[in-house]
């Protein structure tokens, strides 16, 4: 029975009561209404966190939840009687079908494991990782646990892998360099940055919610002026024949209310990697209160741009802005803990030097080489 308990609960089913799902009514479970709980040493290695979201019932014979890996942590090799669903995310993670190479799974991926592979997944050397995990059961059983995975097959990543996991990609390369045009109203160089972003895949709506967020770190006349410069580099490329992909728009039900603050201190939570205090909060606790309502809640909460975009913005715009070193040092820390990498921030400062500012470099190398430190 503890075996069972815990293989329901590590992947993806949490301890609910029997019965605890009325019939013929629905429900809502609030997040984050469910305790948390750590992978257990006998079936993962390193630190890996489960939220649960929702049992297998008689209606639904499937249980999710959040799997939270940090950087080098994985499950051990195991499979499953009625097969697995993961949806990553956030972070850079890996996965492994037994007899074949290791895969890089990236923000969005769906990952299809039939009944009866083996098989296990995990974060990457260098990067925390985040799936939804739906797993089905098959008479009272979801999981088969086996031994564990091996450094040497962890180890074992194909060069496109390692290589990969170290750059930013072309899409996100934009990111930095237009947010630091914003925070600095460098029109002429805001309008270079949404081209390169554009050219290398940045949707349209992803350029926006990066204009429109940045408000909160550089001031509504910032992010209006560059809303109204991306207005006209859309259309000066729609006049010259060019299809961007548009994007979509969030899709994420926002709460309102006592239920807004409730996700945005949730979320601030996960950013920051600890309930948010201090003197200043102490003094004034209703900036902390408009923090979470509103930059967590009714911001990051929108999902039409993943975490690690929105924090390779953030620390951009921060680190071209003088005298905002505390918060940049934050944002630094946040943005390893959703994923960006050591060497995917040190890249963030070689481009703002590449673009021309050579302070906002070496403030973000400052911010990071302080967190390493400490």
């Amino acid at each position: 029975m503890k075996q069972t308990l815990i293989g329901l609960a590590m992947c993806a089913t949490a301890p609910f009561a029997a019965g605890a799902e009325s019939e013929g009514e629905q429900q809502v479970r609030r997040a984050n209404s469910q305790a948390s709980m750590a992978g257990p040493a006998d079936y993962f290695s390193g630190q890996v966190r489960v939220d649960p979201l929702f049992p297998a019932s008689d209606e639904i014979n499937a249980s999710g939840a959040y799997v939270s890996f940090e950087a080098g942590a994985r499950s051990a090799w195991h499979t499953h009687p009625a097969g697995q669903r993961l949806v990553v995310m956030s972070g850079v993670g890996l996965t492994q079908e037994w007899g074949k190479p290791v895969q890089r799974i990236l923000p969005g991926d769906v990952i299809v494991c039939p009944p009866g592979v083996k098989h296990w997944h995990g974060a990457a050397p260098h990067s925390a990782m985040m799936h939804l995990a739906v797993t089905g059961t098959v008479d009272g059983k979801n999981v088969d646990w086996m031994e564990k995975v091996t450094d040497a097959e962890y180890g074992a990543l194909p060069p496109e892998s390692v290589s990969s996991d170290s750059a930013l990609s072309a899409r996100q390369q934009s990111i930095p360099l237009i947010a630091a045009a914003m925070a600095t109203s460098n029109l002429p160089a805001l309008n270079a940055a949404l081209n390169r972003g554009l050219d290398a895949g940045l949707a349209v709506s992803e350029a926006k919610e990066i204009l429109v967020q940045l408000y909160a770190y550089t001031g509504f006349p910032r992010s209006l002026n560059a809303l109204g410069e991306l207005m006209r580099v859309v259309d000066a490329r729609k006049q010259r024949g060019i299809k961007d992909d548009q994007g979509r728009e969030p899709m994420a039900v926002i709460p309102v209310g006592e239920q807004l603050l409730v996700l945005g201190k949730a979320n601030q939570t996960k950013i920051s990697g600890a309930p948010v205090k201090g003197p200043v909060f102490d003094f004034a606790p209703v900036i902390n209160q408009y923090l979470q309502a509103h930059l967590f809640g009714d911001i990051f909460a929108r999902d039409n741009l993943d975490w690690q975009s929105r924090e390779l913005a953030t620390v951009a715009a921060l680190a071209a802005t003088p005298g905002v070193e505390p918060q940049l040092r934050a944002h630094v820390a946040a943005s390893l803990r959703v994923g960006v990498t050591v060497e995917q921030l040190r890249q963030l400062a070689r481009l703002l030097e590449e673009q021309g500012d050579a302070q906002a470099a070496r403030r973000a190398n400052d911010a990071l080489d302080q967190h390493l430190a400490a």
